[in-house]
């Protein structure tokens, strides 16, 4: 099988365009998913959602997860390392947090993790000096490999010099494991992992709104009802002078009711009585009259400009 590694800071090597792939680590009931990924899942910018799935292996080896987000240009960005819900539920989750508005997506990667196995076998093997010096080699071997898919500096350097500390003799086993498992190379590892045996699984849609699409208090305006002494019938321009009172109230949006030219027949009076007078002005939502229908504006209104 070919073995790949975690690329550019974290960044994923194979989402963002490559097809999902049935491999040693299977992926299954990524989350959250909408008719089965037919539809998109729905977020605001900035809105931090969990993604999960349950991934398993076979035998005993230790396994990764990570998800990645595709921006809607199709560019990944890094991934994002998952956790184990629960232990020994093999369910996997993450937070991930999309910046900006468009049409994302997102997929998760499963990966068998040589470095994690070798590190559980050592810390019983060594101790007990069981094939210590095979142990020590492989792990020498391991993170020379897991420092090839780190950038050219420190972060390097330290995985060079934990796989220098390995093979160094001179020094007791216990002592040359522990150099090998110090925080500072635990960070680099958890940042560049060394991946083998990667699953991705089908990318699954997202649409990222702006934050009015979550939430927003909405105000019920009567335009007519904005008139003035002299007009007492309000028009477009006479309302739009309330629009500050009501966005002080804390309202976000104005709705109106229709605006349409108000049927003449069977018109109804003041408090809903079923006879109008000449004056009044009907029910806005009984649509339609010889001024005009579904696409014409109430010329007591103003006209579509001033709408």
């Amino acid at each position: 099988m070919e073995r790949q590694t975690a690329h550019r800071d974290g960044a994923s090597p194979v989402a963002g365009g490559a097809r999902a792939a049935i491999g040693r680590i299977p992926i299954a009931d990524v989350r959250p998913a909408v008719d089965g990924g037919r539809r998109p899942v729905k977020a605001v910018e900035g809105e931090t959602f969990q993604v999960s799935a349950t991934v398993f292996g076979e035998g005993q080896d230790a396994i990764g997860a990570n998800v990645v987000l595709c921006d809607p240009e199709g560019h990944p960005g890094p991934w994002t390392p998952m956790r184990e819900l629960e232990p020994g539920s093999d369910r996997w989750g993450a937070e991930v947090t999309p910046l900006s508005t468009g049409h994302w997506t997102y997929a998760v990667e499963a990966w068998s993790d040589p470095v994690s196995t070798w590190r559980r076998h050592a810390r019983i093997k060594v101790p007990s000096r069981i094939d210590v010096a095979l142990v020590l080699e492989e792990g020498a071997d391991l993170y020379e490999r897991a420092a090839g898919a780190v950038p050219q500096g420190p972060l390097r350097d330290l995985l060079c010099a934990a796989a220098r500390a390995l093979r160094d003799e001179s020094r007791a086993p216990v002592a040359r494991l522990a150099a090998a498992l110090t925080p500072e190379v635990d960070a680099v590892l958890a940042r560049y992992p060394l991946r083998e045996l990667v699953t991705v699984s089908d990318p699954l849609p997202l649409v990222v709104e702006r934050e009015r699409a979550l939430f927003g208090s909405w105000y019920e305006f009567f335009p007519r009802s904005e008139g003035t002494p002299e007009r007492p019938h309000g028009t477009f321009r006479t309302a739009a002078r309330r629009l500050p009172v009501i966005a002080g109230m804390g309202f976000d949006v104005v709705y109106l009711p229709p605006i349409h030219p108000i049927g003449t027949t069977f018109r109804k009076g003041p408090n809903n009585s079923l006879s109008a007078g000449p004056g009044d002005v009907g029910v806005p939502w009984a649509i339609g009259s010889s001024e005009g229908g579904h696409d014409a504006v109430h010329p007591d209104l103003g006209s579509v400009e001033d709408f």
